[in-house]
C-alpha cells in the first residue's frame, strides 16, 4: 500500500488557498439564490446550465430544506406530472403511485425517495456549474437606485453565537428568495425597507392542489432585480401549504430561472 503524505501547514494553506480564490471569483455573479431546498436547487441547475454565474447560498450545513424528512419523517416524497420530468434529468428514480383510491389522480403522481433527491438534485446543479456554499446567511440585501443588487452575508456561526461582526457582500444582477416557509430574504426588505410597503402576510392552512398551482403563478419578481420561488412565493402572496408533495417546488425553481435567464438576455 502507498505511503500517505500530508504536513499540517501545507493543509492549511491548501485550504486557505483555495477558499479566497473561490471568494474573490464569486463576490460579483449574475444570480444568487437564497435558500437550497428544492426549489433553490432547481432554479440554480437550470440558471447554470444556462451559462449564467450562479451561487446558492443555504444556512445549514446541508442541503436540499425539508425534503430529507420526506412525510412526517418516512423517507418518501410525492411528485406530480409534469414535474416528474425535471427529477429524472437528474437521474431520480422515480415510482407510479399504484394505491387503488382514485386511479386518475393516482396515474398523475410519483413517489421518490426523500434522500435520493436532494442529493442527486444538489449534484446536478454543481455538474451544471452552480456554487453552492453553506454555513451562510443573508442578514440584508443591496439596495441601489430602487433596485436589489445583491446580498449582503454573514457566517451562521456567527450570527448563531449573537457577535457583532459586520458581513461582507456578494453584488448580482439577480436574487432569489428560495428560503421556504420564512420567506427570510423578502421580510428583510419589508422590514428595512417600510417605505417599500411591502407586507408578507405568510402562507395558509394546507390545500395540496390548489397550493400546488398557485405555487407556480406566485412565482415571479416582486421587485426590481428580486424574485421569489417556492414556498416563499406563496408565503408572499398568501398561498395555501401542500404538505410533503413537491412537484410545485421543482416547477418553481424551473420558472424563475427561465424568468431570469429572459430578463438578462434582453
Amino acid at each position: 500500500m502507498q505511503k500517505l503524505k500530508a504536513e499540517e501547514k501545507i493543509v492549511t494553506k491548501s485550504i486557505l488557498k483555495s477558499t479566497f480564490e473561490m471568494w474573490m471569483d464569486i463576490v460579483d455573479v449574475d444570480v444568487v439564490i437564497v435558500g437550497a431546498g428544492p426549489s433553490g436547487l432547481t432554479a440554480g441547475k437550470y440558471l447554470a446550465k444556462a451559462g449564467l454565474k450562479v451561487v446558492i447560498l443555504e444556512r445549514h450545513l446541508s442541503f436540499g430544506g425539508g425534503t430529507w424528512g420526506g412525510g412526517m419523517g418516512f423517507p418518501n416524497i410525492v411528485v406530480e406530472k409534469p414535474a416528474d420530468e425535471i427529477l429524472k434529468e437528474a437521474g431520480i428514480n422515480l415510482k407510479p403511485v399504484n394505491i387503488g383510491d382514485n386511479p386518475e389522480i393516482e396515474a398523475e403522481l410519483f413517489t421518490a425517495d426523500s434522500v435520493e433527491v436532494p442529493a442527486k438534485l444538489g449534484v446536478a446543479a454543481i455538474d451544471a456549474g452552480a456554487k453552492i456554499l453553506t454555513g451562510i446567511v443573508v442578514e440584508d440585501l443591496i439596495l441601489k437606485e430602487n433596485k436589489v443588487s445583491g446580498v449582503v452575508i454573514q457566517s451562521y456561526s456567527i450570527e448563531k453565537a449573537g457577535l457583532h461582526v459586520d458581513p461582507i457582500t456578494i453584488s448580482a444582477k439577480c436574487v432569489i428568495d428560495a428560503t421556504g416557509h420564512d420567506a427570510s430574504v423578502v421580510h428583510t426588505l419589508a422590514r428595512k425597507n417600510k417605505d417599500l410597503n411591502i407586507v408578507v402576510p405568510g402562507e395558509k392552512s394546507m390545500w395540496a392542489d390548489v397550493g400546488e398551482n398557485t405555487l407556480v403563478e406566485n412565482t415571479k419578481e416582486i421587485f426590481p432585480n428580486f424574485y421569489t420561488c417556492g414556498m416563499a412565493s406563496n408565503a408572499y402572496n398568501a398561498g395555501y401549504r401542500m404538505g410533503a408533495i413537491f412537484g410545485g417546488m421543482y416547477l418553481s425553481g424551473k420558472k424563475v430561472a427561465e424568468l431570469i435567464i429572459d430578463k438578462l438576455r434582453e
